[in-house]
Formats: C-alpha cells, structure tokens, sequence
C-alpha cells in the first residue's frame, strides 16, 4: 500500500515555554487507512499535525506526500496538498448558515453578485455525496456539537482534501454522535481518503483504526497494526507504566448533609425547563454520581448549583444554610468548588498567567492579600507548590498557560479548586479530553478529596467513570431523575436503560 504521508526527523522547539514539543520524529501513514496518533496530552501528536498542516514550521526534518518531498509553510500549502485539518475547538462563524461556513472564500458568483441558491445546492450535493445529511440554510449556533463537527468535515471536503487530520474529534461529542462520526470516518478511509485520527480514548483506537502510532514526551515509541496491540498495551506505551483503569476506593465514610436540593426547578437559556422539580443530597465523605447522557439538563443544574444560573422554583441548601440566591463569591467563601465543564471559557482564564488563573477565586484572602496589596512572594510560592502537587508538566511560575495541553489545562483547575480543602465539590465532566494517565490521576485525587471528608457531586457522561468513582448514582434523563441506585447494585446495562428514558421496574428504589 502506497504512503500518503511520510515525516521524517521532524523537530519542534517553543522557546517561550522551553519545550522540546517534537524530538526526532518519523511518522508514516498508508493511502487509504484510518491511522489513530495517541499519546498523552502534552506528548507532541497535534504539534506534530499542526507541522503537517502548515500551522507550525519544523525547526529540523522533512515531509513527504504521496512519496514527493513538500514544504509546508502555510495551510493554503498544505490544502493545496489535499490535506484538511478539523480542530478540536472548531473554526465556524457562529452567525453564519452551514453553506455560507463551508464556502466561505469559494462562493459561486456571477458578475460580482453572490449567487445564494447555486450556493445552496453545492452544499446539499456535498453532503449527499459523502452521506453527511445537514440543514445548508441552518446556522450554526442553532445546531449541536455533532452536526458542527460534521459541517467542519464537509468544509475539508469541499476543499477536495484527500488526507483528513482530525484532531480528538469525539472529545465534545455524546455517543451516538461518536457512532456516527465513526461510520463517517470509515466511509472516507473506503472511498480511498486517509484519516489521521488524534485522539487519547484507546477504545476508539480499537473500534475504528487500521493502526496506531503512539507518542510520549514529544518522541515516537512506535507503530502498531490494531490486530496486534491491546488497550493495556498503548497504555503501557503512552505513559511508560502500567495504568491502573479503575481504582480501589475505600468504603464511604459517611458524615452530615453537605449539599441538600429540594423540588428544583431550572430554566434553559430559552425559558423552557431544562430541571423539573428534582430532590437529592450529598453527605461529607461520599460520591454521588449523576449519570445521562448529554443535554439532559447536567449543565443547567450544575449551574443552578454553583450560582451561575437562577433557580424557579425550589431550594438549595449548603451546610444546612439555604444559599438558593447567594452570589457565586458566598458559595465559594463557605467552601464550595466548582470543576467546569468547559475549562477553556468558564474554568480559564487563556489570556492570563498561571499565577493569576490559580488565584483568581481567592485574591482578597489574606494568604494573599496584604491592605489591597497582592503579596507576590506568597503568590510565587503557592503557583510553585501546585505545579508540583498536580504534576503540571510545562507550566512555569509567572508564564502563560495558552500552550499546556488540555491535560495540563486541566490540572490547573484542579489545583486552584481543591487546594482550598473544600467542603463541598462540584465536578462536571472532569476528565472530558483527557487521556488515560490524566483521567487516573483526576481520579485518584477525586478519591482523595472524598476520603478527606469533601462531599462530592459528579455529573459524567462517561459511565465508566461514574461506576468507578461513585458510592451512589442518579441518572438524569430530561430534567428529572429517571432512577437512583447504589453502586453495589448499579451495572452499564440498566443504567443505558435509565439514560435512555426506559424504566427498570425491578430495581429497588434508593432514597438519595
């Protein structure tokens, strides 16, 4: 089989953050296949796409494609190639329709004058070739993060890409969104296109790859056919150890009510209900995991929570004290911490440094705050001590954090939210994006926490983090709780059943 790409002694250094992102790399994909890059986050495979795709230029090493020696300088270059890149954080103009994003700078027009149903129709007989159905008059801020994806594809495609870089394509998807962006891939990789598939999730590698190549520390450990590798073993290979996939936990060691919501009732942005008269609470010492597929009211609720959406009806009580209107800042001063789902807009801070990101939440505290005068040395020694406890690797006192991979954009988060040995801990999809040596470590620290006495609110759409981590579990299925149940009886069938809005008549109901 013929080579479509072929990279060789590629080297990536940013001085700014002192990081060797790609040391020596060869990397090398068949016309054709679907060809899965993994590694931990921070080990160099989007570096090493964005070289591919001409974002980033190679201090040292050579590409080819299709067995022709290239330089890649700019993305025209590389689009110029057939080489389409869809980013994990999408590049679409919210305002604009499906047809006017994937057209955009190819527009069909006549004398001058944009011709809109020519435009139109391009973009139906796109999407009917390539079996992506879409709306070309939909715009895009009305559409879910599925058929986003799917527009961002069909923009590559319209641009007669032959080689397909899509980078952690499933990290924002739910599951049925990723069935069929797997059925999508495999159709490209028959029709002849090859598909480099970034990701961290090595059950996705199984499910959809031809081969993997595995990266750590911004080197290739090596190439492997899917019929001859396992997930241990890319484990073993991505972090140098072995990974432990669920780990041990102690039995809960139950205290008093922390958090107590009572017949809640939450808006959505658009004034419909989004949480409907809902009741449960959680004890110091435990987890209580709230299971469902996404878009079933988590978000909201969350929200609700934590301050940063209004409540309709019902109560919510912290620490017995009734904080259903407090502001956010009374919440977090009382003990409350907030894991976002959406570290890079909610949780992060981009344009800041670290030291500013990690003490955001407690700058007037007077660990840090002297008269209204920031004591800078205290400040320096507390970023110092977390880049050390969390393991932020390429994090530097005093520098910025726009480059750290999501991994480490993650542990940033946790750190300035559970240093505080907070009472209460609100941790909304916390290992979204993360591979599997992060998601271990959010884990363990996670436990940590509950075994410390914190109690624990854990909204996951992973089910497999939810059995691992929780002592109890709800499942949310259109703002309501569909069923509740201990973890001793819990198993991912009858929890599909629950999240898919079925009933289980012969599981005893647990009071939460």
């Amino acid at each position: 089989m013929e080579q479509a790409v072929r990279m060789e002694g590629i080297e990536k250094y940013f001085p700014s953050t002192q990081v060797m992102a790609n040391k020596d790399v060869n990397f090398s994909v068949r016309t054709g296949e679907v060809h899965a890059l993994v590694g931990e986050n921070g080990a160099g495979k989007t570096t090493l796409m964005n070289i591919l795709y001409g974002l980033h230029a190679p201090d040292k090493g050579e590409i080819f494609v299709d067995g022709k020696e290239v330089q890649i300088g700019h993305p025209d270059d590389a689009i110029g190639l057939g080489i389409g890149m869809v980013h994990q954080h999408f590049k679409l103009v919210p305002s604009f329709t499906v047809a006017e994003n994937i057209m955009l700078g190819m527009e069909p027009t006549t004398g001058g004058w944009l011709r809109k149903k020519f435009e139109i129709e391009d973009v139906r007989s796109l999407a009917d070739e390539f079996g992506l159905p879409v709306d070309p008059e939909a715009r895009i801020r009305e559409l879910p993060v599925g058929m986003q994806q799917r527009v961002e594809i069909l923009k590559t495609l319209q641009r007669r890409a032959q080689i397909l870089i899509l980078d952690e394509p499933t990290a924002v998807l739910t599951p049925q969104e990723v069935r069929e962006l797997f059925v999508v891939v495999r159709q490209l990789a028959e029709s002849g296109r090859t598909v480099i598939f970034i990701t961290h999730k090595l059950l996705e590698v199984m499910e959809v790859a031809d081969r993997v190549s595995v990266m750590r520390k911004g080197e290739m450990v090596g190439t492997k056919d899917i019929q001859d590798t396992s997930i241990r073993d890319m484990a073993r290979m991505m972090v140098g150890r072995e990974v432990l996939f669920r780990i041990e936990k102690n039995p809960p060691n139950l205290g008093e009510s922390v958090l107590e919501v009572e017949n809640l009732v939450v808006a959505a942005s658009g004034g419909i209900p989004a949480i409907l008269d809902i009741s449960f609470e959680v004890r110091a010492g435990e987890i209580l995991g709230i299971a469902g597929v996404n878009g079933n009211g988590q978000t909201e609720l969350v929200e609700a929570i934590t301050g940063l959406r209004h409540t309709e009806l019902g109560s919510i009580k912290f620490l017995s004290e009734d904080i259903t209107t407090d502001r956010v800042g009374r919440r977090r001063n009382k003990g409350m911490a907030h894991i976002p789902e959406d570290r890079l807009h909610v949780g992060l801070n981009l344009r800041t440094n670290l030291d500013e990101n990690l003490i955001v939440t407690r700058y007037k505290k007077p660990q840090f705050n002297r008269l209204g005068f920031l004591k800078r040395s205290a400040i320096k020694d507390y970023t110092v001590e977390t880049i050390d406890q969390f393991d932020i690797a390429a994090a530097r006192q005093g520098y910025g954090i726009s480059t750290l991979s999501g991994g480490n954009l993650q542990k940033v988060v946790l750190g300035r939210e559970l240093s505080g040995e907070p009472n209460l801990i609100i941790a909304n999809q916390p290992t979204r994006g993360l591979d599997v040596g992060s998601i271990e470590f959010v884990h363990r620290i996670l436990l940590e926490a509950r075994d410390a006495g914190a109690a624990i609110l854990l909204v996951s759409v992973e089910l497999e983090e939810i059995l691992s981590l929780s002592d109890r579990i709800a499942v949310l299925y259109r703002g309501q709780i569909a069923g509740e149940m201990s973890i001793e009886e819990a198993n991912e069938e009858d929890l599909g059943i629950l999240m898919a809005g079925g009933t289980l008549e012969d599981i005893p109901s647990v009071s939460i």
